[in-house]
């Protein structure tokens, strides 16, 4: 089984998400994959979180900032994922030195291919994403090839994945395949 859960910030996207991980998981072996890589004190609190979130739901957690197919080497293939966040993952891949500033313009295709083979690569996987194309600003290039990327991936995993999830004022919106808790 493979879902995809999107929704705006702070929308109960990654509670959800671990709860239908566990769910999936049957008792068997189910891992965290974190993708995201802290810059900053905002971000280690977020962390925080996500860990006392998750903390007695038995989880493994894998760091994977990048080069996402590299954590099935770490990991049973016979199990449960759950890979928060894509948003993350393609920042971290379109930046990979940001000190530099340099961005490449491959990422986001390479990070939609690498998260469609995970995906058939597992038992079951339960993607989370960031919801962010209802602004109407109009924002840098930069950012602009952000959003675009992100949409381009997360149109290919909503095509590769069973259940289509959207997370929207707290509540949870079904838009393909089957309700799951």
């Amino acid at each position: 089984m493979t879902v995809f859960v999107s929704g705006g910030a702070k929308n109960g996207k990654s509670s959800f998400a671990q709860d239908l991980a566990v769910k999936l998981a049957k008792g068997g072996k189910h891992y965290y994959v974190a993708t995201m890589i802290p810059s900053d004190e905002e971000d280690r609190e977020r962390i925080r979180k996500h860990l006392a979130d998750r903390e007695g739901l038995g989880f493994e957690t894998i760091e994977c900032g990048r080069n996402i197919l590299s954590c099935l080497d770490k990991a049973e293939k016979d199990a449960t994922f759950l890979l928060d966040s894509v948003t993350a993952l393609l920042m971290n891949e379109l930046f990979p030195n940001p000190a530099d500033g340099k961005m490449d313009t491959d990422a986001a295709w390479r990070c939609a291919e690498d998260l469609v083979t995970f995906a058939q690569s597992v038992r079951n996987a339960v993607f989370v994403s960031d919801y962010i194309y209802s602004d109407a600003a109009c924002y840098d290039e930069t950012t602009e090839v952000y959003r675009a990327g992100l949409a381009a991936i997360d149109r290919r995993l909503v095509a590769a994945c069973d259940t289509v999830v959207e997370a929207a004022a707290g509540n949870f919106i079904v838009h393909k395949g089957e309700a799951l808790l």
